[in-house]
């Protein structure tokens, strides 16, 4: 089976550039998308699709492919971009995002290349993920299984029936990563339910737990490939800033859904291109 491509650090901190650069761009011309939560979590997926995964669009049918299931479905449009730049469709076919019949909707659907479950209603991935790694398990098949969780997500109940299932059937082959930008739809995680200590809750189910920046690929590639815990799942704590990359939404609640104003489209990708410029220059 075909490993992902190994992208140097370097490599990637351009891609996630560029990445951050095509969200806005689709998420502004559909008018709908959620911004923060996907520039939170595109280096997260950069370095899952091109240093962890081993899944390509040349063996995405094959049964031995490792499986990735994104929980937190309404930060699609980081998914589609990663998806597009990892060659499973052309970047061009997001221009009908959210458009009638178009498969790339608001929310992961396996109309779209690339797409292993449709998700979207909270606390669904990490349950399907279960099931996924409980399979490989019992056929002892050799793929992995990872989810990626928002963090106010976890005020779904279902988590932690799921966490605790994890724990129970010994799924050392899933790895769960918590996009953890501390800000929900609502405001500080903390504030509207708070899940804290999320590091103790996940230990106490039984899980292996790691700290980790989510904005550091050595860090995240280390995380997220390491080998697995004998008989426990892995819990990755990414330490994220919602609305990575564009200075005015980091860290900004109205962001986890809000689509730019033509001036605030134009600021952004100003921001995002001077990234890019000053990468290429250190390149050279």
């Amino acid at each position: 089976m075909t490993e992902s491509n190994a992208l140097t650090d370097d490599e990637l901190r351009l891609l996630s550039v560029r990445c951050r650069q095509d969200v806005l761009k689709y998420i502004s011309a559909a008018g709908a998308g959620h911004t923060g939560g996907s520039l939170s979590c595109v280096d997260i997926l950069n370095v899952l699709y091109n240093r962890v995964l081993r899944v390509s669009p040349e063996t995405f049918g094959d049964p031995h492919r490792d499986r990735y299931v994104q929980s937190k479905g309404h930060s699609v449009e980081a998914l589609y971009v990663v998806l597009a730049h990892r060659g499973f469709f052309p970047i061009e076919r997001l221009e009908t995002l959210c458009q009638y019949r178009s498969p790339f909707i608001g929310h992961p659907t396996r109309k779209s290349p690339g797409i292993e479950m449709n998700t979207g209603a909270l606390g669904h991935g990490l349950p399907i993920s279960v099931g996924m790694a409980l399979g490989g398990k019992r056929d002892n098949a050799p793929f992995r299984v990872f989810t990626l969780i928002g963090d106010g997500e976890l005020a779904e109940g279902s988590n932690w029936e799921a966490a605790m299932s994890a724990a129970h059937y010994g799924l050392d082959n899933l790895t769960a990563i918590i996009d953890y930008n501390t800000l929900q739809i609502s405001g500080r995680t903390r504030d509207v339910c708070s899940n804290e200590p999320i590091d103790e809750k996940f230990a106490s189910f039984g899980w292996g737990v790691v700290w980790v920046d989510g904005h550091d690929f050595a860090g995240l590639t280390a995380a997220a490939s390491a080998p697995a815990r004998s008989g426990k799942p892995t819990c990755v704590i990414a330490n994220t800033v919602k609305g990575r990359g564009v200075s005015f939404m980091e860290d900004v609640a109205k962001w986890h859904h809000g689509v730019p104003a033509p001036d605030e489209y134009e600021g952004a990708m100003r921001e995002l291109t001077a990234a890019e410029q000053a990468l290429l220059e250190a390149r050279r």
